[in-house]
């Protein structure tokens, strides 16, 4: 698999294994095939697993660290992230050690190649934080003050190589945090045919996604990109339950048109978005697979190269803006 630069990071693969389907989120799966799919994913070339405490409690985390006994193959890379909320200014250290720590442990690690904030970024005083649910919100005054200096100590100890951005908060507040020093190494955009994030949207107004990414590029920070087939949303059928109102459920709604199109040419929607994420501007693109069915597809499709300029106009005619 193709290696691309990473900004100031090593050189990435094209495709990076997300945490979501090994924790067992995205539908029916199990431990053991989550453990032979990281294995799978290796094999093929990929080079970065990005993992967190949220997908399922802990159970990616541990997959990884049974997959590999804490020894990691040459040249293979681990993420975690913390969603840590807006705690007590004089709190914020112990909430990321702790975080990092547990992390840690699951993985059978001593250290983290890049541990990225997992909470939503928002700017003080906007309307998110009139929710009745703050819990995954992080102020951008709480972040500059506090939580930057502490990831930079964490840095200097080396228990992390580098943090990061996850950039699902508002669009306006990562923009201004990838724009001042000290910068993030890496952020996480949405990168799908959607410009959705799906249930992850916690505010009014669009995600500007691609706007985030141009922003990255920028400062010269390396673009992971999330959610290509946006939780199922992009793909021939969701895989699990969900109320007619979910934003995942509205979003495949949207994607009608975009599956026709796949049928009339006969294409799996799914690898087809994975296509369609993999000509944005990102360095590499984190996968949601939950077994090597699904990863060997991925890679496939990576494998494939980009889709044509005609291919992506008739694509992108399928969906009307959000």
């Amino acid at each position: 698999m193709k290696l691309h630069p990473f900004g100031s990071l090593f050189p990435v693969s094209t495709l990076t294994l997300g945490g979501g389907g090994l924790g067992m989120l995205w539908g029916q799966t199990t431990f053991e095939e989550c453990v032979a799919t990281v294995h799978a994913a290796v094999a093929a070339g990929i080079n970065l697993l990005d993992l967190a405490p949220r997908y399922g409690d802990g159970k990616a985390e541990r997959v990884v660290g049974e997959a590999f006994a804490g020894r990691l193959p040459p040249g293979v890379h681990l993420t975690s992230k913390c969603n840590m909320g807006n705690p007590a200014p004089e709190a914020v250290e112990r909430v990321l050690r702790q975080s990092i720590e547990s992390s840690l442990r699951l993985l059978q690690r001593d250290r983290l190649d890049i541990f990225f904030l997992h909470s939503n970024l928002v700017t003080d005083g906007h309307e998110m934080w009139q929710a009745s649910d703050v819990s995954r919100l992080t102020s951008l005054s709480l972040f500059r003050g506090r939580v930057r200096p502490v990831l930079e100590k964490l840095k200097q100890e080396g228990l992390i190589g580098a943090w990061g951005l996850t950039g699902i908060g508002h669009p306006d507040a990562i923009i201004e945090a990838l724009a001042e020093h000290p910068r993030p190494a890496a952020v996480q955009c949405i990168a799908n045919l959607l410009d959705s994030p799906g249930g992850l949207k916690f505010y009014r107004g669009p995600a500007k996604p691609r706007t985030v990414m141009a922003a990255a590029r920028t400062a010269g920070v390396g673009v992971m990109g999330i959610r290509a087939v946006q939780a199922g949303a992009l793909t021939a059928a969701i895989d699990r339950s969900m109320p007619a109102d979910h934003p995942e459920v509205v979003d495949y709604a949207r994607a009608a048109g975009f599956r026709a199109l796949c049928a009339e040419i006969g294409e799996d929607p799914a690898i087809v978005a994975h296509r369609y994420a993999l000509g944005l501007p990102v360095d590499t693109l984190v996968l949601g697979v939950k077994n090597r069915t699904e990863l060997a597809g991925c890679v496939a499709a990576a494998a494939s190269g980009p889709l044509s300029a005609d291919l992506i106009a008739r694509i992108e005619a399928t969906v009307a803006p959000a």
